[in-house]
């Protein structure tokens, strides 16, 4: 009997403290709990705090007056924290606060013809954004078996990269040369060539001067390329941290609109600067320095933003993300460690020189340093049969050319090559803001190489070359329609655009 009372005793307890927890649980609001550190070293664009014993890697920490820094260095006695906004008012003594998230960037179509920072901030004074979603900076590269072929073309409308160095989509192009040698005119020109192809691009300053990117977001909306633009800022008085974090924090937002099938274009300007403000914030979180002083992992610090460019498989999007990262050399010295690092994550490299710049050949490219890895496969097949052999044959007339400076006596052969070398170089300048249709080149390509300028004076053919395009548009419109199909010319078809051509030269 007294077994079972005592039974009945802590059945009966067992419930009663069941009911009052249920009815703590129901009435008594959540206690916050909040891990509160101190800052102990504050300079120079980084912090060094205690009591953050939980701290995640690239968490998000906030500082008094609503900054904020992103955890990076997580050492056993403190944490080195990359601060993301100025710091004049902040000093060693003040707390700091953990926010339990990494750091994310905005995504979505309300980005579009925006200038913002990687946090999502409007630089543009056109009033706040309004988000739904934000993805995380740092984000895996997609996996062997979610790639596709590289197949569909990226077109510049620049004709000597269209037709010697062509651009796939999804594919990484390295752009380098020497201070102001026109590489980010390239990657400009190549922003305003995609109006009405549907394509999405994404431009993201890094280090630059205020003047030159005010400049630079004026064009786009000179030349109505803004509307399908996402402009992403960290200017050259920001903080290093700041300037760090953008091109991921830019990636991430085109890989947004990657993910959901369609066609991104990317243009990191400029990487050289990203490693700096690497550099300067390992070197003030005491991380051990390599060669020219850069950290060990810088080469770690680029592969992961440029593998995020790819194209993807149907099932996973279908989508494509080109990546056109620029770096500047100095004295033409392409060998150096961040060029060399670059030149090996890239599937090929376009050399501005300066030799080209002073001599008025512009797009200044050095075609014999230039290469494509992957864009000869997608190139359209009327490139393929025009421009064919035009690299061999240019490359050796620039040695052609070379050696007649000598003075020596030339055969009629050579100078004829050189004649039409020089030509061919003529029609490959090209005008900065005017990209010129794929139709256009190969017609005036096709009538360079096949000899119908050689007879035109140096300084008339621009002229003539615009009169050609004009009326190749206008007489020839069923061959234009082929070539951007990307159907092949036939010998009908080329010589139909040859008779085009010679009536416009002997006009």
């Amino acid at each position: 009997m007294a077994n079972i009372n005592s039974l009945s005793f802590q059945s009966l307890l067992d419930e009663t403290i069941a009911i009052s927890q249920q009815v703590l649980d129901n009435h008594r609001p959540e206690l916050e709990i909040e891990e509160v550190g101190t800052v102990t070293y504050l300079g120079g664009g980084i912090a060094r705090a205690v009591g953050l014993p939980s701290v995640q890697a690239e968490e998000l920490i906030r500082f008094p007056g609503n900054r904020y820094g992103m955890a990076y260095n997580l050492d056993r006695d403190e944490v080195g924290i990359i601060l993301l906004d100025e710091s004049e008012d902040l000093k060693a003594g003040c707390e700091v606060l953990r926010t339990g998230r990494v750091l994310d960037a905005p995504v979505g179509e309300e980005l579009l013809g925006r200038v913002i920072d990687a946090t999502g901030r409007p630089l543009d004074n056109k009033g706040a954004i309004s988000l739904l979603k934000r993805l995380p900076v740092e984000r895996e590269a997609p996996g062997i078996m979610q790639r596709a072929p590289v197949t569909v073309p990226l077109q510049t409308g620049i004709k000597v990269i269209d037709a010697l160095i062509p651009i796939g989509r999804g594919q990484r192009e390295l752009i380098l040369g020497d201070r102001a040698t026109g590489k980010t005119a390239i990657a400009l020109d190549t922003i305003i060539n995609q109006k009405g192809k549907d394509v999405i691009c994404v431009y993201c300053a890094i280090g630059q001067r205020s003047s030159a990117v005010a400049k630079l977001i004026a064009l786009l909306r000179q030349r109505e390329a803004m509307e399908y633009c996402i402009v992403v800022v960290a200017g050259g008085e920001t903080t290093p941290g700041l300037q760090y974090i953008t091109p991921y924090a830019a990636t991430t937002m085109a890989e947004y609109f990657m993910e959901q099938g369609k066609d991104v274009l990317i243009v990191y300007d400029d990487l050289i600067q990203h490693a700096r403000a690497y550099r300067e914030l390992s070197l003030l979180l005491r991380r051990p320095p390599g060669r020219e002083a850069f950290p060990g992992d810088i080469f770690y610090i680029h592969s992961r933003l440029l593998e995020r460019a790819t194209h993807l498989r149907p099932e996973f999007g279908g989508g494509s993300l080109t990546a056109l990262p620029i770096v500047e050399t100095e004295a033409q010295n392409i060998s150096a460690y961040i060029p060399t690092n670059l030149v090996s994550i890239t599937d090929g490299q376009i050399y501005l020189t300066p030799n080209l710049f002073h001599k008025g050949i512009l797009p200044a490219v050095d075609v014999g340093k230039s290469v494509s890895r992957v864009g000869g496969k997608t190139q359209l097949p009327a490139y393929r049969a025009v421009a064919g052999d035009l690299r061999l044959s240019y490359s050796q007339f620039e040695e052609l050319e070379a050696f007649s400076r000598f003075g020596t006596r030339l055969d009629e052969t050579t100078r004829k090559s050189i004649s039409r070398g020089q030509r061919v170089r003529e029609v490959l300048k090209q005008s900065q803001y005017q990209p010129i249709p794929v139709a256009k080149q190969i017609a005036v390509l096709l009538a360079a190489t096949q000899g119908v300028f050689d007879t035109v004076p140096l300084d008339k053919i621009a002229l003539v070359e615009k009169t050609m395009g004009q009326a190749v548009k206008e007489q020839l419109p069923d061959i234009c329609q082929k070539i951007e199909t990307g159907e092949k010319l036939t010998q009908s078809d080329r010589e139909r655009l040859l008779n085009i051509s010679r009536s416009q030269t002997y006009r």
